[in-house]
């Protein structure tokens, strides 16, 4: 078993300073977790904890079912990954993925067998001979992943091990990443800020900010079903549009006034009772940018929810337009629209809110009402 329970972990620095608050998480055995946020929001200290590089300040740590507080990094049964590689430049590929094996006594003939195989999976048997000198970026990435792999650790602990690759590389070793951690069958614990690599590759996502955990869930459920604001805008590109508004009643219908504009929303929603609390408050709408169409099919279908919209600027994006608009005087809004929009920039147009995917958020808790 290699699940990890982390229970109300806290690291706290001289100082006053709580880089980590209350932190529970049960992380399954085999499961690929991605630990996510802005910068400074505690996720590398809190991979550093699971690793023994940090010092617990409260709290309870277990790999397995062994609590390993006061376990030393080499004997928590781990292999780290880290963003710059961290190999050994005097040394032969071969060299570098069997030295922590060389350090444990492990046989020759095991070692040989052990890093022959990890190379096999990481494609990288041709540069055993060689230097990292004489590697890639995404060469060196491998070798990092090898050496890792050949310790048979029972966790994977990666440190945004892409960040150093070009856009283009990054993307197929997502892809090499994802099968990697189904071919080994070993829990993954990965840290990045790209909200891209966490869609991605995650089994579940931990959503951080402040030190604090936001929301913990599959990469759908947070796209679809966002706690609060801060995590509707961070997951999602573009992200997510935020409309200041006010609910009012009009019979038995429920509209969201912004600016000088109304607009109705859907039966389902209207009827939340979360919502009765709201009605004649302010509140946030939040609108994913592909839920805001311009193309007449589209508008035939949302006749509750037209609206005059000045394109600002259009983005090319090969397959999709991202349409930059101006509603009313204040309002700035982004659509994803099809490749096939004919909207330009300069171009008053028509758009219609698809509002069975509107979120309501309370302005002051920032908390979401209706999904």
């Amino acid at each position: 078993m290699a699940s990890v329970s982390l229970k109300h972990i806290y690291k706290k620095y001289p100082g006053g300073v709580t880089a980590v608050s209350d932190f529970n998480l049960e992380i399954k055995d085999k499961e690929f977790l991605v630990l996510v946020g802005p910068s400074g929001c505690g996720k590398t200290t809190t991979l550093r904890m699971v690793a023994g590089l940090e010092e617990i300040t409260e709290g309870e740590l277990f790999i397995g079912d062994q609590l390993v507080n006061d376990v030393a990094p080499k004997d928590r049964k781990i292999a780290m990954v880290f963003q710059n590689y961290a190999l050994y430049p005097h040394m032969t590929v071969f060299e570098n993925m069997a030295f922590g094996l060389k350090l444990n006594k492990t046989p020759k003939e095991e070692i040989k067998r052990r890093v022959e195989e990890a190379a096999r999976i990481l494609d990288i048997t041709h540069l055993l001979d060689r230097k990292p000198k004489a590697l890639s970026g995404g060469q060196k990435q491998r070798v990092a992943l090898g050496r890792a792999i050949v310790r048979n650790p029972k966790v994977f602990l990666l440190d945004e091990p892409l960040s150093n690759l070009d856009a283009k590389l990054r993307a197929s070793m997502r892809t090499e990443l994802t099968k990697l951690h189904q071919s080994v069958g070993t829990t993954f614990i990965y840290v990045t800020h790209d909200q891209v690599e966490a869609m991605t590759m995650a089994t579940r996502i931990v959503v951080m900010k402040d030190g604090l955990i936001q929301q913990v869930d599959t990469p759908q459920n947070l796209y679809d079903y966002p706690v609060n604001i801060f995590v509707a805008g961070f997951i999602g590109t573009p992200q997510m549009n935020f409309i200041n508004g006010k609910l009012e009643k009009k019979g038995e219908d429920v509209y969201f006034n912004f600016e000088n504009l109304s607009i109705k929303l859907p039966a389902e929603k209207a009827n939340n009772p979360d919502l009765k609390d709201y009605i004649g408050q302010e509140v946030v709408a939040g609108l994913r940018p592909e839920a805001i169409h311009d193309e007449p099919s589209q508008l035939a279908n949302h006749t509750d929810s037209q609206l005059d919209a000045y394109v600002d600027v259009t983005e090319l994006m090969g397959a999709e337009i991202y349409l930059y608009l101006n509603v009313g005087e204040e309002t700035r809004l982004i659509a994803r629209v099809s490749s096939r929009s004919t909207s330009r920039a300069g171009d008053t147009i028509k758009v219609a809110f698809d509002m069975s995917r509107l979120h309501i958020f309370d302005k002051d808790t920032e908390r979401c009402i209706v999904h």
